[in-house]
C-alpha cells in the first residue's frame, strides 16, 4: 500500500509540473511589422501624409460711423482727404449742411479692408471726443462658402445637360434640354451676381463720417430772433398756401357739400313754414 501511494503522489506531481509548465509556454508575440519592424535606411521612404486643409480665408464685411464736433470743417476736411489718400480708399458721397444750431458735412468713403484700421485710426487723430463711433465686423464666409459651392454644382449641372444636348437626336428632346439650360444658366448668372456683391463688400469697408461746427455768437446774426420770427411767418404763409392747394384739389367735394347743405337748409324752411 505504501510503494502504490508513493507512485500515485509522485505521478500527480508529475502531471502538476507538467500543467504549469504548459500554462508557461504561452505563443510568442507577433512581431508588428508597422511598428517592431526597424525602418532600412537604404529602402525608399514612404510619402509624407497629406497635409491638412489649411484654413479657409474669412470673409468679413467692416463698417463704421462716426461722428464728431470740430473747430474748423475745412481743416478737419483735409485730414480726412489725407487719410483717403494714405489708405487708399475714396469719396463716394460728399454732403455739406446748415441749420439754426450748427454747420456739418456728411461723407460716405470707401477704404480697402486691409486699410481699415489705419484709415480709422488716422481720421481720429485729433478727435477729442465721438458723439457716436461704432465699428462693426460681420462674417459671411459661411454664406461665401455656400454661395461658391452652389454656383459650383449649377456649372456642373449645365455641363451635363450640355453634354446630353449634344447625343439628342429629336427636336422635343433638343427643346426641353435648352429650356433646361437656361433655366440653370439663370441661376448661375444670379448666383455670380450675389458671389461678386458679397466680394465687393468684402474687398471695401463702408465708413461714414459726420463732422460738425457749432455756430458761435458771432454768427447769431444770421440767426437773430428776428430772422427766426421771421421765418416763422413765411412758414405759416406757405403752410397756408399749401391748405389752399389741397381744398382746390376737392373742389367737387366742396361744391357737392354746398349744394346739398343748400337743399337741406331749405327743406327745414319748408317744414317750418308748414
Amino acid at each position: 500500500m505504501f510503494l502504490i501511494l508513493t507512485g500515485c503522489n509522485k505521478s500527480y506531481q508529475t502531471e502538476d509540473q507538467n500543467m504549469i509548465v504548459t500554462a508557461l509556454k504561452l505563443p510568442a508575440k507577433a512581431k508588428n511589422v508597422a511598428y517592431d519592424k526597424k525602418p532600412d535606411p537604404s529602402s525608399p521612404q514612404p510619402p509624407p501624409p497629406p497635409r491638412a486643409d489649411q484654413q479657409i480665408e474669412q470673409k468679413i464685411i467692416k463698417e463704421a460711423t462716426l461722428r464728431f464736433e470740430t473747430d474748423n470743417l475745412e481743416t478737419s476736411f483735409i485730414q480726412i482727404e489725407k487719410a483717403v489718400a494714405a489708405s487708399k480708399a475714396r469719396i463716394i458721397n460728399d454732403s455739406e449742411g446748415k441749420d439754426y444750431a450748427t454747420a456739418f458735412r456728411n461723407l460716405i468713403i470707401k477704404v480697402p479692408s486691409q486699410n481699415f484700421d489705419l484709415f480709422v485710426n488716422d481720421v481720429s487723430k485729433g478727435v477729442s471726443y465721438f458723439e457716436t463711433k461704432n465699428i462693426s465686423a460681420e462674417d459671411v464666409t459661411e454664406q461665401y462658402i455656400d454661395l461658391t459651392s452652389r454656383l459650383k454644382t449649377k456649372k456642373k449641372l449645365e455641363e451635363r445637360y450640355l453634354e446630353i444636348l449634344k447625343k439628342a437626336n429629336k427636336v422635343s428632346d433638343i427643346l426641353e434640354i435648352e429650356e433646361q439650360i437656361s433655366a440653370i444658366r439663370e441661376e448661375i448668372e444670379a448666383k455670380e451676381g450675389q458671389l461678386k456683391y458679397l466680394e465687393s463688400r468684402v474687398s471695401e469697408s463702408t465708413v461714414t463720417i459726420e463732422f460738425y461746427k457749432t455756430i458761435v455768437e458771432k454768427e447769431g446774426v444770421k440767426i437773430s430772433y428776428g430772422s427766426k420770427l421771421g421765418n416763422a411767418v413765411k412758414s405759416g404763409f406757405y403752410t397756408l398756401s399749401d391748405l389752399l392747394i389741397s381744398l382746390l384739389s376737392v373742389w367737387p367735394l366742396i361744391i357737392i357739400f354746398f349744394v346739398l347743405a343748400y337743399f337741406i337748409r331749405k327743406r327745414f324752411k319748408r317744414r317750418k313754414k308748414e
